[in-house]
């Protein structure tokens, strides 16, 4: 079966290479698009939509706005320019946040995300549970990192520094893009600079959380959300 979807966006260039990204898949199919929420919420209550592309600054009602108003929404990968509505989406539980202008190496990746998270292959043999990793491409290598030993990840303008217990790795890359690939497990944006790992916390105070010797600062913007989420 193909996954239907629905294209969101005000601007009909990012339309067309969101479908030319969509043509290379031979299970994905365009049901509709259009311009803005009105409209989508018209195609939703008339069509079968399983994955929404949607555009965040549009007229009349954002993207989170309308998101917020479906009581069953399908799932939803944001398509934007604006990196800062990141942290915001966190709670709409979507699968991925793309930033304008989309490359198809970036896109491929949330696309596969929602394949592996809505299509896991049936076995009739049990095995055993993989380690969860990320793929972090820097240059021309490809780079598989173990969730359970990342320690912390630093922002340093355009690229991020994952420090990690076999290694320490530099490379150009958004956090607040490797903030929604670990959404699902157990890390903590304690800052704007900086992602921790819950379980290697050995010790945290209202301004800062101790990663072994490691002394993380708490953002002023995140000191609710770390202290309900370690207490």
């Amino acid at each position: 079966m193909k996954v239907k979807c629905l294209l969101v966006d005000d601007e009909p260039l990012a339309i067309e290479l969101l479908e030319r990204h969509l043509e290379q898949f031979d299970n994905f199919e365009v049901v509709a698009t259009c311009s803005n929420a009105v409209e989508a919420l018209s195609i939703l209550s008339n069509n079968t939509i399983d994955l929404l592309f949607l555009d965040i600054q549009m007229p009349r009602l954002s993207g989170i706005d309308f998101l917020k108003t479906i009581k069953k929404p399908p799932q939803t990968i944001f398509t934007t320019a604006y990196r800062e509505f990141a942290l915001e989406s966190y709670d709409l539980e979507i699968v991925d946040y793309l930033l304008k202008p989309i490359t198809f190496d970036r896109f491929f990746k949330a696309v596969e995300r929602y394949l592996r998270q809505h299509y896991k292959p049936i076995n009739s043999i049990a095995t055993v549970p993989e380690t969860p990793f990320i793929i972090l491409k820097s240059g021309i290598k490809n780079y598989k990192i173990n969730v359970a030993d990342i320690i912390y990840i630093e922002s340093i303008r355009d690229y991020i520094k994952v420090l990690t217990t076999e290694c320490e790795l530099t490379i150009k890359y958004k956090i607040s893009n490797i903030e929604i690939e670990l959404k699902s497990q157990r890390f903590l944006r304690v800052h704007r600079s900086f992602i921790v790992n819950i379980e290697k916390i050995t010790s945290f105070s209202p301004s800062m959380v101790e990663l072994g010797k490691k002394e993380i600062p708490i953002g002023p913007m995140y000191k609710q959300i770390v202290d309900t989420a370690l207490r």
